[in-house]
C-alpha cells in the first residue's frame, strides 16, 4: 500500500486518480487551496466515495504547510497549478508564484525529508512553444504537421512560450534536475489535452469539456482562430494508468521527461468536436469566432512511443469512448454544472468590478 499525496487533489485530474489510487488500496492524502470552481464539488465526492482520503486545505506557496502535511508520504502528485494560459498574461505574477515557486516549494519539502518520496510533476506541451520551424498544412479542413506524422517528441527543443509556458516549464526542468543532483526520484509528464469525468472545464482552459457543458446547458460558445486547430486528446482515466505505470518504474526512469497524450491515432480539431455533438445531440450548436489567442498553436499532436518504450504505457480510450463517457457525467451532474457556470459568471464579475475600481483609483 502506498501512501500517496497528491497537490491539486480536488481538482480536475487531482480528483480522478485520488478516486483510482484510493480505489486500488493506496492511502490518499489531497492538498488543495480551493480556489478553482468545482474544487468543493470534487472533495465532497471524494469524501463521500472513500471516507479513509485525507483532505487538506493548504496551498503549495506555503512552504511550512507543505512540510508538514507530506511527511508520512512515499509518493508525491504534483498537480496544483494554475493551468490558463490567459490568465498568465493578465497576471504573471502569480502564475509563477504557483507554477514556479510552488513547484520548487514541493521539490524542497521532499527534499527535506528523511526517506524523499518519488514525485510526479504534471508538466505541459507548452515547454515546446510555438514550434515555428515545423510546417503546417491543412488537410482536410483540419491542421496537422506536414511532415512530423509521429508527432512531436522529448527531443523537441524547449521554448517556453507564454508566461505559463515560462512558469511551467521552469518547474519541469527543476524536477528534471533534482534528480541529477540530489538523487530525488523523480519524473516529468509533458500532458497534452487531457479530458474526463469531473472536469469544469471552462472558456479558456479543458476545451473539450467546456464545448460539452455549453452544449448541454445551452451556453453561448465561441471558437477562438478559426475551429481547425488540431490537438492530441487523452481520457484521463489512460493519464491515470500512466501516473500508475511510471511510478511503479520510477527506478528505472527517474529523471526523465515523457510526452504524455492522446498521440497521433487520438486526435480531434475543434470543429470536429463541435460536429461529433452536434450529432450525439441532434442539434445545430451555434458558435462565434474570435481572433486567436496568444500561445495558441494550430497543431499540437505529441509522439508517445518514449512512455510505451520505457514504461509500456499507450493510450487506450479513443476520442469517441470518452467524450460519451464525458457526456454522461455532465448529465448526471446537471446541477451541480448549472450552479458552477453561476458562481463562476459572479465572480468574473465581481472581479471585473474591482479592475474598474482599481483603474479609477489610479
Amino acid at each position: 500500500m502506498r501512501k500517496i499525496f497528491i497537490t491539486g487533489g480536488a481538482g480536475f485530474i487531482g480528483s480522478n486518480a485520488a478516486d483510482i489510487f484510493a480505489s486500488k488500496g493506496d492511502r490518499v492524502t489531497v492538498f488543495d487551496n480551493f480556489s478553482r470552481k468545482g474544487t468543493r464539488a470534487n472533495a465532497a465526492w471524494l469524501k463521500e466515495k472513500h471516507p479513509d482520503v485525507q483532505i487538506v486545505e493548504g496551498d503549495i506557496r506555503d512552504l511550512s504547510a507543505l512540510k508538514e502535511a507530506m511527511q508520512g508520504h512515499d509518493t508525491v502528485l504534483h498537480l496544483a497549478a494554475q493551468v490558463a494560459v490567459t490568465t498568465s498574461v493578465v497576471d504573471p505574477r502569480e502564475d509563477f508564484e504557483i507554477n514556479a515557486l510552488g513547484a520548487f516549494n514541493v521539490l524542497e519539502a521532499a527534499r527535506s525529508m528523511e526517506v524523499p518520496p518519488a514525485l510526479l510533476y504534471s508538466s505541459t506541451n507548452k515547454v515546446y512553444g510555438g514550434m515555428e520551424d515545423v510546417s503546417v498544412v491543412e488537410r482536410d479542413g483540419r491542421y496537422e504537421y506536414e511532415d512530423l506524422r509521429g508527432g512531436a517528441s522529448e527531443s523537441r527543443q524547449l521554448d517556453f512560450h507564454s508566461p505559463y509556458g515560462c512558469s511551467k516549464g521552469c518547474a519541469d526542468q527543476y524536477f528534471v534536475d533534482y534528480a541529477r543532483i540530489y538523487g530525488l526520484k523523480t519524473v516529468v509528464f509533458r500532458q497534452s489535452c487531457i479530458y474526463g469525468r469531473r472536469q469544469f472545464g471552462v472558456e479558456d482552459q479543458g476545451w473539450v469539456a467546456w464545448f460539452s457543458i455549453a452544449t448541454l446547458l445551452g451556453r453561448p460558445l465561441t471558437i477562438f482562430g478559426d475551429g481547425k486547430q488540431v490537438r492530441d486528446v487523452l481520457f484521463v482515466d489512460d493519464l491515470v494508468e500512466a501516473y500508475d505505470m511510471a511510478l511503479s518504474q520510477i527506478d528505472k526512469i527517474s529523471g526523465q521527461a515523457f510526452n504524455i497524450g492522446g498521440g497521433p491515432s487520438n486526435t480531434l480539431s475543434l470543429l470536429e468536436l463541435l460536429a461529433f455533438l452536434e450529432k450525439e445531440f441532434g442539434m445545430e450548436i451555434p458558435r462565434e469566432f474570435d481572433e486567436w489567442r496568444p500561445g495558441d498553436q494550430k497543431v499540437f499532436v505529441c509522439d508517445v512511443s518514449k512512455a510505451e518504450r520505457e514504461f509500456g504505457w499507450r493510450p487506450s480510450t479513443s476520442p469517441e469512448e470518452g467524450v460519451k463517457k464525458l457526456i454522461d457525467w455532465i448529465k448526471e451532474n446537471r446541477s451541480t454544472l448549472e450552479e458552477y457556470l453561476v458562481a463562476k459568471r459572479e465572480h468574473q464579475n465581481l472581479k471585473n468590478e474591482q479592475t474598474k475600481a482599481e483603474q479609477k483609483v489610479v
